[in-house]
């Protein structure tokens, strides 16, 4: 798998705990999500379908 270099933290990830979030990359067909504060540790990666419908729920959910 080649490794991401277009990784993005969230516009949220601000202030004191700016480096307390993930990132994630977008790795045709795939989304990678790694952890910010330890980016040399695991990827996780999902077809961009199953994280757009993640993402959906979450916006859901704090509705």
């Amino acid at each position: 798998m080649t490794t991401p270099n277009n990784w993005q933290k969230s516009s949220f990830s601000g202030g004191a705990d700016g480096n307390n979030c993930v990132e994630i990359a977008v790795l045709h067909p795939r989304i990678a999500i790694r952890d910010s504060k330890n980016p040399t540790y695991a990827t996780l990666t999902f077809p961009t379908e199953t994280f757009t419908a993640f993402l959906a729920s979450l916006k859901a959910d704090a509705r």
